[in-house]
């Protein structure tokens, strides 16, 4: 029979008797009680509790058996454990920052394209607007002769479509589809038609007959 069981047993022996001693006391009155009774169960709380000091010892030599005290760290161990904290705070804030140079990049090469192809489309429908310019442009005239000599120098004969729109002096630009050759200047307006001369910067493209003629597209 363990301890445990033999403090099991005592308790129940002691109510028992504390038990059968109360109801003595209640049906005789406390008076009445046999001193030799009390004296016995005295004796046994007494008992009792040493027995109960005696296993809370024991007990709390087992936890510390089964449960050694840690050892305390040392200087050394709590400088190393310094380092491996320095060392991944290191490590986290290095990748942090690589992050973050990755997210510029990305960021900025978004941008730049985000712009490029902002621009193309911008372009594009610059172009388209100008072309849509070029072709709804009012018909004046067309090319009749592009003649380019030496002694004479380069003039352009031209058929009139607009006879109010022609006059000495005005510059009309020459429209092949929706693109611009160049520009001319009517030097003489006859009932036959007009004579005109190219300005400076004119194409590398020479007119050819039917080409039109309109008043220059501001774009």
């Amino acid at each position: 029979m363990n301890t445990t069981t033999v403090l099991f047993g005592a308790t129940f022996a002691l109510l028992l008797a504390a038990v059968v001693l109360s109801f003595n006391n209640m049906t005789q009155g406390v008076k009445n009680a046999p001193n030799e009774e009390i004296a016995r169960i005295q004796s046994q709380i007494d008992q009792l509790r040493i027995e109960q000091d005696r296993l809370e010892i024991e007990r709390q030599r087992t936890l510390l058996r089964s449960n050694p005290t840690p050892e305390v760290p040392t200087f050394s161990d709590t400088e190393a454990l310094k380092q491996q904290l320095a060392a991944a705070e290191a490590e986290r804030a290095k990748l942090a920052a690589e992050k973050a140079d990755a997210d510029r990049k990305a960021e900025t090469y978004q941008d730049e394209n985000s712009y490029l192809k902002q621009h193309e489309i911008e372009k594009q429908d610059d172009e388209h607007r100008r072309a849509r310019i070029i072709k709804h442009a009012i018909l004046i005239g067309t090319i009749n002769e592009y003649i380019n000599n030496p002694e004479l120098g380069t003039i352009v004969t031209i058929d009139i479509a607009m006879p109010d729109l022609i006059e000495v002096g005005k510059i009309l630009a020459i429209r092949r589809k929706t693109g611009i050759l160049g520009t001319i200047k009517i030097t003489e307006v006859t009932a036959e038609g007009a004579i005109g001369s190219p300005m400076p910067g004119f194409g590398t493209v020479p007119p050819v007959p039917g080409d039109e003629l309109i008043t220059p597209p501001i774009y």
